[in-house]
């Protein structure tokens, strides 16, 4: 085998690699951080407002820092006026996460995600954030 014919390969297969490795990366859609909201215990609901520049997105997650927050549902409004309420009762420890929650339909624009809640037990003086992020 020739020099010249070894190079073609290895530049083929180079080529290969490359292509295959966008193509993953196109897949593969990361997290997006939409919003932090702090929930003061005073009520027992809070919402956080997207801007609808955002994107769209197929799911969504709520993540929990600082104290636990015992969430009983969460409403997710759409740019197109319409809502997805999604009934689910979850405990999320301080430093957790909800499962992944897949919106109806195809990719949506959302405009707010509304969540209720029971205040869990919080040491004194800790209050909860809750993070948005969606892909």
């Amino acid at each position: 085998m020739s020099t010249s014919r070894v190079t073609r390969i290895i530049w083929a297969f180079l080529l290969l690699m490359s292509v295959g490795q966008a193509a993953f990366a196109q897949g593969a859609r990361r997290w997006v951080f939409l919003g932090e909201t702090t929930v003061d215990g005073q009520r027992d609901r809070d919402t956080i407002v997207i801007g609808r520049s955002e994107g769209r997105f197929q799911s969504i997650q709520l993540r929990v820092y600082g104290a636990p927050v015992e969430f009983q549902r969460v409403v997710v409004h759409y740019g197109n006026g319409t809502s997805e309420e999604v009934e689910f009762r979850d405990y999320i420890p301080a430093g957790g996460q909800t499962r992944p929650i897949d919106l109806r339909g195809d990719e949506r624009v959302i405009s707010s995600v509304e969540f209720l809640y029971s205040k869990a037990r919080w040491r004194q003086g800790a209050r909860p954030r809750v993070a948005l992020y969606a892909r």
